[in-house]
């Protein structure tokens, strides 16, 4: 039985998105989530009706995850708050900010309805999956820093993984507010995030912050860097839900 025909007889899977943190970026996982479905359901993918079934919830005050040492309670309530209002209606959830994927555990200990997919648990597949054991990790402070704020340590068990430090982490949490900002197409940010791309020595980079990816790659120098944008990889995972795959596929 061809992968097209298989999905549209399974079951399908309602999907909640989490986002504020900013708000483009529940946008662009939503938009990529989209895609996703189309190219894995092929030529079974009639429009509408085989669309993947999504309820967004936006709030702004997941912002404060940017400084999320500072803002650990506030940004808890409101998340927990967020989780319990939409998971009622859907089956599994992701969040659109990979600093907020450092609540799994909190969000897990809910025991709520709805299964939550975390980003680092996504990308941990995806590189065991292609054999990368290297990789650059690009995000907000919490996530490079890779304290107790930071999802991504995880991923120090799997693989090797370069850091920015000093300035080019500054420079780095900054741009990620720029986007947030004026936006990711603003043409003043490209050269920023092509010098910190530059600095890089992993052969593999992570995107592993929601607004890097709206930042165009399209006619970066990458210098044959892989660059893997994490929110791809989610949205694909999500799309194989929907459609009734199992929680560790959708990746190849």
């Amino acid at each position: 039985m061809k992968e097209s025909a298989m999905h549209s007889a399974s079951p399908r899977k309602r999907i909640g998105i989490i986002t504020g943190s900013g708000p483009e970026a529940g946008i662009d996982l939503w938009s990529k989530l989209l895609q996703a479905s189309r190219e894995l359901q092929g030529a079974a993918f009639r429009g509408d009706l085989d669309a993947p079934a999504v309820i967004v919830h936006s709030e702004p005050e997941l912002g404060l995850s940017m400084e999320l040492d500072r803002n650990d309670e506030q940004v808890w309530n409101c998340l927990r708050e967020s989780a319990m209002a939409i998971v009622p209606r859907v089956d599994y959830y992701a969040i659109a900010c990979n600093t907020l994927n450092v609540y799994q555990d909190r969000l897990d200990a809910l025991g709520l309805p709805a299964k939550f997919i975390s980003f680092a648990d996504v990308v941990a597949d995806f590189l065991e999956l292609n054999g990368i054991s290297r990789v650059a990790l690009l995000g907000a402070r919490p996530v490079i820093e890779f304290g107790e704020w930071s999802h991504y340590r995880k991923l120090a068990q799997h693989v090797e993984v370069e850091l920015p430090r000093g300035r080019s982490a500054e420079r780095l949490h900054q741009l990620i507010y720029d986007v947030k900002t004026h936006g990711g197409a603003a043409p003043q940010l490209r050269p920023q995030f092509q010098a910190l791309l530059s600095e890089l020595q992993a052969p593999a980079v992570l995107l592993a912050c929601t607004e890097l990816p709206l930042i165009p790659l399209g006619g970066l120098d990458v210098a044959g860097k892989q660059i893997i944008d994490v929110t791809a990889l989610v949205a694909r995972r999500l799309a194989h839900l929907a459609i009734g795959g199992n929680a560790a596929g959708g990746l190849a």
